[in-house]
């Protein structure tokens, strides 16, 4: 009877660890699972709303939308000019 009994345990461990994996693979959100990153699923959120925005605030958000960073080389431990860049 014991070796039914560790048998059985060993069974519900599996079902048991079966459970946890599906229940984490049903937590993991959707865009994850459509291969996104979280920045990219805001940004194609974010540029839905845009769209769908009347005109006077279409117009007004869309100032929004343009992207301004920087990129700086270093040498020699010290910082060169910043090459400004804007879209």
């Amino acid at each position: 009877r014991k070796l039914s009994t560790l048998a059985e345990k060993k069974k519900s461990r599996g079902e048991e660890a079966e459970a946890t994996m599906s229940a984490m693979t049903a937590a993991v959100p959707f865009w994850r699972a459509a291969g996104m990153t979280y920045i990219g699923y805001s940004n194609v959120c974010a540029a839905l709303v845009r769209s769908c925005l009347k005109e006077p605030f279409k117009t007004e958000v869309s100032s929004r939308e343009k992207v301004h960073f920087s990129l700086s080389k270093w040498a020699d431990e010290k910082q060169q000019k910043p090459i400004m860049f804007g879209w």
